[in-house]
This record gives C-alpha cells, sequence and structure tokens, in this order.
C-alpha cells in the first residue's frame, strides 16, 4: 500500500477545502426544516460552493448525480436528493459534502435531526458521534491504522448496534479517494503505522440493527440497511500531526489541535 505523505504546501490546500466543507454543513443546518425536498438542499449545497470558489467532488463522480449525499433513516449512505424525498418530522438523516478548493480536496458528514425525533433515534445519533471521537483519539504516530476500527467497534457492539463493514474511512488530499482504507471494524494493532502528514477520513455507520446493507439496484448507490432499521454516520477529514492530529473540517473548535 502506497500511502501518500503530505508536503505543508499540500496540507495547506488540503486544511483550507476541508475548512470550506464544515462550513457548508454549517451553512445547511437551517434550512433542513419540515416540508423541504432533498434536491432544494443539494442546490444550496452547490451554490454556496460555488459562491466560495469550489466545486462539488461528487457531481459526476463515477456517474453520481448530485452535489451531495443526503441519507435519511434506514439509508446508511449515498443517498441521492431529489424533489420526491421531502422532510418530514420525525426524520433523521445525513448530509455528505466533499468540496474541491484549488485542486484540494476536503470531506465532512454530519446528522441533522426534523422535528421531534424518537429517544432512541438521539441515543444512536449521539453514540455514532461519540463513536467516532474515540476513532480519532486513536490518531498518533506510531499507532496502528486498524486500532481506529477496533475503538470504533468495541464502543459500538457493546451498545447493541450493528457497524457497517461495506463502506470506510479513505485517504484524501490531491484526490478524492486516495489509496488508504480505514476500517471501521478492525482487528487491534492491525493495519499500517500512522505517520505525520498523511490525511483521511473517520466516518462510521453505525446500524440499530444488523451491520449488512443492500444497494438500490436502480440507481446503484442508495445503500439501506437490510432490515430496514435506522443508521446514522458523522466524518471528519483528519490530518495526522508529529505529536497527533488536527481534524480539518471541525469548524466548531470541538477537537483542539493534539
Amino acid at each position: 500500500m502506497s500511502i501518500v505523505i503530505k508536503t505543508p504546501e499540500q496540507i495547506e490546500g488540503i486544511r483550507k477545502s476541508s475548512k470550506l466543507a464544515g462550513q457548508v454543513l454549517q451553512y445547511i443546518e437551517p434550512f433542513v426544516k419540515e416540508g423541504v425536498h432533498t434536491e432544494y438542499l443539494d442546490d444550496l449545497i452547490r451554490k454556496f460552493m460555488e459562491d466560495h470558489g469550489a466545486i462539488p467532488a461528487t457531481l459526476g463522480y463515477n456517474g453520481y448525480p448530485k452535489s451531495s449525499c443526503i441519507s435519511l433513516n434506514n439509508v446508511v449512505c449515498h443517498g441521492i436528493p431529489s424533489k420526491e424525498t421531502v422532510l418530514k418530522n420525525g426524520d433523521i438523516l445525513n448530509i455528505d459534502v466533499t468540496c474541491i478548493l484549488d485542486g484540494y480536496f476536503g470531506d465532512t458528514s454530519r446528522m441533522y435531526t426534523v422535528g421531534e425525533i424518537s429517544p432512541k433515534a438521539q441515543k444512536l445519533i449521539d453514540d455514532t458521534l461519540h463513536a467516532l471521537n474515540l476513532g480519532i483519539q486513536q490518531v498518533k504516530p506510531g499507532n496502528y491504522l486498524g486500532n481506529i476500527g477496533f475503538a470504533i467497534s468495541r464502543f459500538a457492539r457493546t451498545k447493541g448496534y450493528g457497524v457497517v463493514y461495506e463502506f470506510c474511512g479513505h485517504g484524501i488530499g490531491m484526490v478524492f479517494h486516495e489509496n488508504l482504507q480505514v476500517d471501521h471494524a478492525a482487528r487491534k494493532n492491525s493495519g499500517p503505522k500512522i505517520r505525520p502528514g498523511m490525511t483521511f477520513t473517520i466516518e462510521p455507520m453505525l446500524n440499530e440493527g444488523r451491520p449488512k446493507v443492500v444497494i438500490d439496484e436502480e440507481d446503484g448507490w442508495t445503500a439501506t440497511t437490510i432490515d430496514g432499521k435506522l443508521s446514522a454516520q458523522f466524518e471528519h477529514t483528519i490530518l495526522v500531526t508529529e505529536t497527533g492530529f488536527e481534524v480539518l473540517t471541525d469548524v466548531m473548535n470541538d477537537y483542539p489541535i493534539s
């Protein structure tokens, strides 16, 4: 496996693109409400990126037709925005965006809620964010990459969730998906050693029920839980520093640089 170590110039480019991606998710939040269709949200996302000098990485990627992925309830990932998908009270949804700014990529996603959601759905969201944070805490030079997934899956399984294994985090920076795989269910001390200058996403998807997903045969993209139960996901783009990590898509100052 060839792991790309970024130069200071490249890191700065990825940092700027990642920051913009985080700002997209902040910008779209007040528009996520009952009665809105997801294509409207996608149009706003594309315009915001373009107004800030960026383009959406997903648009046209391997034939994907939209500028974001918006995944509701039992949709695990790659939900295609449409006029037919209208938000209703009680929905939970993930919005996933990737910016290309000056040739550099930044990728992030988070959960949103519509109206009053069930306590069970809120717990799934909270636990998925906690799982992401446990994975991020494993990012430090010399640690094994697999320990990210080990920490995530150990916590998730104690809570009774299925950890999606058919999608994973990935290297990112000068291209959308670099040759680095970040599994969210992994053996302890497995995989390559983490090194300063690596940039990659951590993006765990936890299911209320079974971990397996089904891909829609018609659109070829939409992944849903096999049992129809809820799914949640959070994602950040991470830089490995000399002493720990920097969460490049964090625009809320939730993660101090380590």
